[in-house]
């Protein structure tokens, strides 16, 4: 029978305060009594109000309670980038804390590329796509130099990128983004059907194909890549700067009387308080989440996220098939970023566009569907099979093959991407909340956009110059 996986959280939650995620073994962290952290007198004198409405009987203050600098609500890849900015870029402490655990949202459901191929120079998020893509090769570079393999420990890659084209007018929008790119600074060569086929003996070329192509584009391993992060954030867990909080869904923020500040952030287990910032990196649950915490607070936000399913096919081992590069079909560049603006038409707004990698353990990881479903998680069987069946118009040898000889040796990943409407992540301060911040919104772009957003935010939270404009991505205008 088919191996599937939906990411979801597990159902077992664990009583300590540092949850180690079930699908890897990490050594766990023993803190104090949290009543040690947080004394009475810090609460001396406080009036406290709830802003929000709150999903159990009454508002009451954990007796586990905890002080932290930052507390980061989501424990997706851009939650935990960021925390790990605050650890190694200033002595500021961190919780995060999560409804689930890492790797149970889009995070873990994702294809692992850094590609810029399909990017467009002097877009709104060139500059934030440029740093991250640099922050990721200074972190490959980095473990490198300490004498361990970024392949080992990230899954890193440097593959190159193919953008196919099939028609004479991709062939037409194909040198458009090569000449783009290359006045951009980059190595981006246009290659004809001939020299296509030099590269990937395995596709099919015909007469009008064509490809854009970026020699120095990367890919990583998501599930590795989260590891290695979590795992050196737990390094500052020791020196009580560090704390992780799962399977603890956030219920409610804490204000202290008319101020525009939230104290602390109430979970269903813990009081956390927060000394300095709020950050919402909650996916395409953050909408949804900020609507409830602010349900009767005097405060209008509405954070326009959505969910956008997705399913990628993993056939696991597979030699069948050799690639040489990460794929994607030219069409992919509108099936990014086509407008969901008006009623959401939940199920038939799909689309359906050829990517192919091949992974650090050697699978094959087809794609990829984009649709409307509400934040249903279910696998839609006739979308797999659709996949396959747009893989096979790009490779022979797939073609001749049935999808039901894999019955044994495939995944299948479902993820919801944070979608935004105009196609930007919210970065930035919440207005009426001077220490509440909105960190979502990326879709299929988390993981490549992930160390650039964390520096983002850093650098808004603690005063430093932002490395990248940050304007296309604030609040104000978009929520």
């Amino acid at each position: 029978m088919a191996s599937t996986s939906t990411f979801r959280p597990n159902p077992n939650p664990c009583t300590n305060g540092v949850v180690s995620s079930p699908r890897r073994q990490f050594g766990s962290f023993a803190f104090e009594s949290s009543t040690s952290l947080f004394g009475s007198k810090f609460l001396a004198g406080k009036s406290f109000s709830l802003s929000t409405r709150i999903n159990r009987p009454e508002a009451v203050i954990s007796a586990s309670s905890r002080a932290f600098d930052v507390v980061i609500v989501g424990a997706g890849i851009i939650g935990l980038t960021i925390a790990r900015q605050f650890l190694i870029g200033s002595d500021l402490s961190v919780a995060v804390v999560d409804k689930a655990v890492p790797c149970s949202g889009a995070t873990g459901a994702g294809q692992g590329y850094i590609w810029k191929v399909h990017k467009t120079p002097g877009s709104d998020k060139w500059e934030l796509a440029m740093r991250s893509h640099e922050l990721w090769e200074m972190l490959a570079d980095s473990i490198h130099d300490q004498g361990l393999n970024p392949l080992e420990v990230l899954g890193w890659k440097k593959t190159g990128s193919l953008l196919i084209g099939r028609t004479p007018g991709d062939s037409d929008l194909l040198k458009r983004k090569v000449q783009q790119l290359s006045e951009a600074g980059l190595q981006a060569e246009y290659l004809s059907g001939h020299d296509l086929l030099q590269e990937e003996p395995a596709l099919m070329v015909g007469e009008d194909s064509s490809a854009a192509f970026l020699p120095d584009d990367c890919q990583l391993d998501a599930q590795r890549t989260v590891a290695f992060i979590e795992n050196a954030n737990r390094h500052f867990a020791s020196k009580g700067r560090y704390a992780e909080f799962y399977h603890d869904p956030v219920t409610c923020l804490l204000r202290s009387g008319s101020h525009e500040e939230v104290e602390a952030v109430l979970t269903s287990k813990n009081t956390l308080y927060s000394k300095k910032a709020v950050i919402v990196a909650a996916g395409c649950w953050s909408g949804s989440l900020m609507h409830e915490l602010l349900r009767e607070s005097e405060i209008l936000l509405d954070v326009p996220v959505k969910p956008r399913k997705g399913h990628l096919l993993v056939l696991e081992n597979f030699n069948a098939l050799q690639l040489n590069h990460g794929l994607m079909e030219a069409g992919y560049v509108n099936h990014q970023t086509i407008s969901a603006s008006g009623p959401f038409d939940h199920g038939q707004a799909l689309s359906v566009s050829m990517t192919a990698t091949m992974d650090a353990m050697g699978n094959l990881v087809l794609g990829s569907s984009r649709q409307f479903s509400g934040f249903s998680s279910e696998v839609d069987e006739p979308i797999i099979t659709h996949i396959w069946k747009r893989a096979g118009e790009f490779f022979p040898s797939l073609k001749e093959l049935p999808l039901s000889d894999f019955i044994k040796s495939r995944k299948v990943r479902v993820g919801l991407r944070p979608y935004m409407p105009d196609g930007r992540p919210v970065i930035g301060p919440v207005p009426g909340l001077s220490n509440v911040f909105l960190a979502t919104g990326h879709e299929g772009e988390g993981l490549s956009l992930a160390l650039g957003t964390a520096e983002m935010v850093a650098d808004m939270v603690l005063g430093n110059p932002g490395k990248v404009d940050n304007a296309p991505f604030a609040v104000p205008g978009r929520c």
